[in-house]
This record gives C-alpha cells, sequence and structure tokens, in this order.
C-alpha cells in the first residue's frame, strides 16, 4: 500500500480498496479523541492552511476542529475576495499556494473551476486536499459517507445503494469511483437535464461498477440498504459565489425522500444520508426517524478528516 504521507488527496479515482481501509482504520483510532471532546497533541506543530474559493459550512470547519482535536494551528481564508486571490488581481493558483506553502504543513482548497487543487498540487510543496471543486469530486465527503455506512451497518461490501439527486454534483462523482472498490451495486435517480456525465459513466464501466438508472425514487428505495441524497435545486458551483435571487423551484415528488415513503416503501434498517445543506428534498420530520444518519455524517467528518491529517502528515503510518 502506498504510503499516505506526503500525498495528495484529489480524487478518489485512483484510491485502492485497502487504502479506504487504512484511512477507516485510523478513523476509527481517533474517534474517541472527538466524541469525548477532547484534543490531543498528534498534530502541536502542524498548521493547516484553508484556502476556500467558496462558501463551506462543513467542509471548512470539520478540516479547522480536525485540525484543531489533533493540536495544530489553523489559517488562511474563506472567502477568496478578501485575499489576492479573489480581488481586483485574480492572483493564479500557481502564485497563490506558492505562498501558501511557508503559511503551513498541508493546504485544504475549495474552488470554482474543476481541477484547480490538481493544478495546486502541481505547484505546491505540501499536500493538497480537494475540498470540492467545481464539478468535479469532494473525496472527503464521500470518505465521510462510507465511513459513516461502515460504523452504522458493520460493512460496506453488499449493501445497495441508491443516490438522489442531481448526478452533475461532485459528490455524486466521488461516490461513482469509491464505490468501484467495493461490492456495491448503485442506482441513481436524477431529474431530466441532471443525469451523471457519459465521461464518468465510461470511467464506471472502466472499472466495473454495478450501475443503473431509474426514474423514480419510489421504484427502487425498496431494495436500498443506504440511500444517498443531494438536492435537484443547485447554486452554480462553476462560480465564486452564487446569491439566491427571488423564489427558488422545488423539488420535483420523484426525488424527495418523505417520511411516508420510508415507512411505507423503504427496508427498516435502511440508512439514509445528506451531505446537507438540503433544501426540501428531505423534509424536517425525517430528521428523527430511525433512517436518518445525517447528523451522524457531520460528526463523522470531523473524524475522517482528523485520520487524513494525521496520515498526510506523517504523525501515523
Amino acid at each position: 500500500m502506498r504510503s499516505f504521507a506526503g500525498r495528495d488527496i484529489l480524487s478518489l479515482k485512483d484510491f485502492e480498496r485497502n487504502e479506504f481501509f487504512r484511512v477507516f482504520e485510523i478513523a476509527e483510532m481517533l474517534e474517541p479523541i472527538a466524541r469525548n471532546r477532547q484534543n490531543t497533541d498528534l498534530l502541536k506543530e502542524k498548521t493547516l492552511v484553508t484556502a476556500f474559493y467558496q462558501p463551506s459550512t462543513r467542509t471548512r470547519l470539520a478540516h479547522e476542529a480536525a485540525m484543531i482535536r489533533l493540536g495544530g494551528q489553523v489559517t488562511g481564508f474563506s472567502d477568496a475576495k478578501m485575499t489576492r486571490a479573489g480581488d481586483f488581481y485574480q492572483e493564479s493558483i500557481k502564485d497563490t499556494v506558492k505562498m501558501l506553502e511557508f503559511y503551513g504543513d498541508v493546504i485544504v482548497m475549495r474552488h470554482f473551476q474543476q481541477g484547480a487543487p490538481h493544478e495546486a498540487a502541481k505547484w505546491a510543496s505540501v499536500p493538497i486536499i480537494n475540498g470540492g471543486d467545481g464539478w468535479g469530486e469532494h473525496p472527503t465527503q464521500i470518505l465521510t459517507d462510507l465511513y459513516t455506512v461502515l460504523r452504522e451497518k458493520g460493512r460496506i461490501d453488499g449493501l445497495k445503494w441508491v443516490a438522489v439527486g442531481d448526478m452533475r454534483m461532485r459528490t455524486m462523482h466521488s461516490l461513482g469511483y469509491a464505490l468501484t472498490q467495493f461490492d456495491c451495486p448503485i442506482t441513481f435517480v436524477a431529474p431530466p437535464g441532471m443525469e451523471m456525465p457519459e465521461s464518468y459513466q465510461q470511467d464506471y464501466r472502466d472499472y466495473g461498477l454495478d450501475f443503473k438508472f431509474a426514474e423514480h425514487v419510489e421504484q427502487v428505495i425498496g431494495d436500498a440498504d443506504v440511500i444517498l441524497v443531494e438536492p435537484t435545486v443547485q447554486p452554480d458551483y462553476t462560480k465564486s459565489r452564487d446569491e439566491r435571487k427571488g423564489e427558488l423551484p422545488t423539488t420535483p415528488d420523484n426525488y424527495k425522500i418523505t417520511r411516508d415513503l420510508l415507512v411505507n416503501k423503504a427496508k427498516s434498517d435502511a440508512i439514509l444520508l445528506h451531505s446537507l445543506p438540503r433544501m426540501d428534498e428531505i423534509p424536517p420530520d425525517v430528521d428523527i426517524t430511525r433512517w436518518s444518519r445525517y447528523w451522524q455524517e457531520a460528526f463523522n467528518g470531523v473524524v475522517m478528516r482528523m485520520a487524513l491529517l494525521a496520515l498526510v502528515l506523517g504523525a501515523v503510518e
């Protein structure tokens, strides 16, 4: 298995199966620190730099919380418009990361341009972690989802997945790549115009993913062990910021996960995931049902980032 020390975490496309389980093993080892709301000194001499060109709640704060839990320091920016990277100068990714690498030991980047973290990794002497790149990928979120499934179900192999929402989303792309390493059939359910891009479908075929499509979640939810949902009402991820203007459309009923649907159609032990934020695709009355696990995902998001930071910074091997 390749060492994680000094490694960039840019995509799950080339993640090997044993590498997933190594990350999960370290996450489980570190989980008690976060669960007991404690801090440790594992990374006390290290600094995390956050370079967020797009708004973020969970991804940025989970990385920062993870670093603090491990005793490290945090610096960076959460709005590129407050830096030379986003003002009049529009400083290049190369020039920006060549500066940031002197300010810390690992950089987490979210960017509206697909491939921007990959470009940063070409120039940085410290590890780059992809916190979401345009319509590209979101590897740390899907690692979080898989870890949640492993902790809740005790396994990943043999579980049937249903993914509902906009298949152009970066989380969906990383999910497909991740499941190529597991025995997990998946059904994608998306509105017209939001189907999985053909380039990703071809990759999934090449990697042997067992996938199919459905038009209505009600048709397939009864077979699902894991239901992963993302919004169909989306901002434009190719923009640094996309402010809401006026009333937004609502989610079509075909792509909503309601309490009634879960009670009458879903397996009693299925689990429901959502990376958040949500619109109306999961009504609030689902939150207290036995299926929901998105609050557990939020906790696991910190634990997963603790594991990744400890690995890429060489604190564990």
